[in-house]
C-alpha cells in the first residue's frame, strides 16, 4: 500500500466478481462452495478499500440474468446474501461503512430483502465508505426504466426535450447519487462488461485479471490500483492539454509542487 499515491486513488471502484464456479470446479467442489469462498474475498476487498480511503465500492453481486440459473443455486445465493449481511453488520457499523444497493431488489425473496433493507437502514448514517451492492441488476433494464421515467415526466409536463442531456439522464439511473466509477476490475480473465453499468463506464479505466474471485486479495487489489495510477485519464483531451492544466494547477498552488 505504501507504493500507492494517495492523491491518485480512484474515488469509485466497481468490481465484476467472476470465477466462483471455476474455482469450485478446479477443486471438484459444488458451485455453491465457490460462492461461499467468494464471500471471504468480498470481506478482504471491503476491508482494504476502507483502509485506503476509497469512497465507493460497487460489487456486481447478482445480475438480472442470474435469475435464470438453477433454482437450487439461486436459493443458495440468496441465503449467502442474508448470512453475509447479518455477519458483517457489526463490522460495517464499526468501520463507518454505509450499505446501499442498485437493481430491482424487490425481486429478492422476502427474507433476503428484509435483511438487506434492515442493514441499509442501520448503516444509513455512516459516512466513511459506501459499499454498494448491485443485486438483481442489469444495465439495459436500468436504462429502459430511466427512459420510461423520463417519458412519464415529460407527459406530466415536468420537463421538455431540450431539458434532456447527459447530466439529466444520469439522474434517472439507479446510480443517480454516485459519481461514475473511475476503475472497473473484472476477475477470472473474461473480456466483457456483462450488462454492468453500461452508461456509467463510458470513461472508466478497465482492469482485467486472471485471478478467480475467491482468490482475489489485497495484493491483487494493489496491482490493479498501481496499474490505474499509471494511466493518463484524458476524457477526450490531448496529453498536451492535461500537462498544461497540471502546470497551471501547480502555479496556482505552489505548495502542492
Amino acid at each position: 500500500m505504501e507504493k500507492l499515491l494517495k492523491g491518485k486513488l480512484p474515488r469509485h471502484i466497481a468490481i465484476i466478481m467472476d470465477g466462483n464456479g471455476r474455482w469450485a470446479k478446479k477443486r471438484f467442489l459444488p458451485r455453491i462452495a465457490g460462492h461461499k469462498a467468494g464471500v471471504s474475498a468480498v470481506r478482504n476487498v471491503v476491508e482494504n478499500c476502507r483502509r485506503l480511503g476509497i469512497e465507493i465500492l460497487t460489487l456486481y453481486a447478482f445480475s438480472s440474468e442470474n435469475w435464470n440459473r438453477p433454482s437450487r443455486e439461486v436459493n443458495a445465493l440468496m441465503d449467502l446474501l442474508g448470512d453475509f449481511l447479518k455477519s458483517e453488520l457489526k463490522e460495517m457499523l464499526k468501520n463507518n461503512i454505509r450499505l446501499t444497493t442498485i437493481g430491482e431488489i424487490e425481486r429478492l425473496p422476502g427474507s433476503a430483502l428484509k435483511c438487506l433493507q434492515s442493514v441499509c437502514e442501520e448503516t444509513a448514517d455512516n459516512d466513511g465508505m459506501i459499499l454498494n451492492l448491485a443485486l438483481s441488476y442489469g444495465s439495459r433494464n436500468e436504462i429502459i426504466k430511466a427512459v420510461r421515467r423520463i417519458v412519464s415526466d415529460y407527459s406530466e409536463g415536468k420537463l421538455t426535450p431540450s431539458d434532456i442531456n447527459e447530466e439529466r439522464f444520469s439522474r434517472y439511473l439507479f446510480t443517480a447519487n454516485f459519481p461514475d466509477p473511475d476503475l472497473l476490475i473484472r476477475t477470472a480473465g473474461e473480456l466483457r462488461i456483462s450488462n454492468f453499468l453500461l452508461w456509467q463506464l463510458s470513461y472508466t479505466e478497465l482492469y482485467v485479471t486472471n485471478t478467480l474471485w475467491p482468490d482475489f486479495r489485497k495484493d491483487d487489489l494493489i496491482k490493479a490500483l498501481e496499474d490505474y495510477q499509471k494511466r493518463e485519464r484524458k476524457f477526450g483531451r490531448t496529453s498536451e492539454q492535461i500537462e498544461r492544466e497540471n502546470w497551471k494547477g501547480k502555479m496556482c498552488n505552489p505548495k502542492d509542487g
